[in-house]
């Protein structure tokens, strides 16, 4: 897999990540993804995926995901069922074997980007149950007695929002590469991408605004790449001109539209009594 990922239209990928993405390839190992929510780390598998011409197969991680959903599940109710039934199927045990994300990887016609995404919302023993068949690209299914290998080694790519620490076994095997949150002028670029029409003045001012919200001590939550995004198409839709974003003596104000960035009210209510303060003060 001589392929190289150098980054797309519809994606601002920073000089070290595309570094990371291509190294994963070298290594031909999985490319573990963190960083704050909302900063696109399962958008870069799809634009991975794209870049490379490679199909897409994606496995979301929840609190109840098990390693084993995603190599196969053994559907024993089912089989129970049919064979009261009377069903021919029964015989043949094949017919109650579901397939899970990685045998269809494992066995796909062409190389495929995997995408687990939010690995760390699993329990933690997930990570290591999956070590050995990422490792060695293959798995035995002990209902059928067959050795599952993969054809093609996929590009796993794993995201993590840090919720948890994974295993140091598994962080070994990884490629790591930290999403750093963006910049003023690449969350400039990124905003470019999506609303290429936004006005320049508009932009400026939202994003003064953005990071002054985002620098806000005691914050609960800080708002994303994401939610700017939101939030710059709310402005947009209602037509809020960029003085509405700041009081006439460049003071802070409560955002208009605030509720696209800050999504609890301990961080409203902090929100709107350090203006206060701010105000008091003058």
């Amino acid at each position: 897999m001589h392929a190289r990922f150098e980054g797309s239209d519809q994606y601002v990928a920073t000089a070290d990540l595309k570094l990371a993405v291509n190294a994963a390839l070298t290594l031909q190992r999985p490319l573990l993804i963190k960083g704050e929510p909302g900063t696109g780390k399962t958008m870069l598998a799809e634009e991975v995926a794209a870049a490379l011409n490679m199909p897409l197969m994606q496995w979301h991680i929840k609190s109840t995901t098990k390693a084993q959903q995603g190599l196969y599940e053994y559907d024993a109710v089912s089989r129970l069922r049919d064979s009261q039934l009377g069903d021919e199927r029964v015989r043949d045990i094949h017919n109650y074997i579901v397939k899970g994300v990685l045998w269809q990887a494992f066995t796909a016609p062409e190389p495929v980007v995997l995408l687990i995404d939010e690995i760390d919302k699993a329990d933690i023993e997930f990570p290591n149950d999956l070590l050995r068949e990422l490792d060695r690209m293959e798995f035995y299914v002990y209902e059928t007695r067959e050795m599952v290998q993969a054809k093609h080694r996929p590009l796993v790519i794993i995201t993590s929002n840090n919720e948890k620490e994974l295993p140091d076994a598994f962080l070994r095997r990884c490629f790591f590469h930290y999403i750093k949150f963006p910049d003023r002028d690449t969350m400039q670029q990124i905003v470019q991408v999506h609303y290429p029409h936004l006005k320049q003045e508009l932009l400026a001012q939202a994003l003064q605004t953005f990071y002054e919200v985002r620098e806000v001590q005691g914050l609960k939550k800080k708002p994303s790449t994401s939610e700017f995004l939101d939030w710059l198409k709310l402005l947009m839709a209602e037509d809020i001109p960029p003085e509405a974003l700041r009081s006439q003596d460049q003071k802070a104000i409560v955002p208009p539209l605030h509720g696209a960035l800050l999504k609890n009210e301990q961080d409203i209510h902090l929100f709107e009594r350090l203006v206060a303060m701010a105000r008091h003060n003058r």
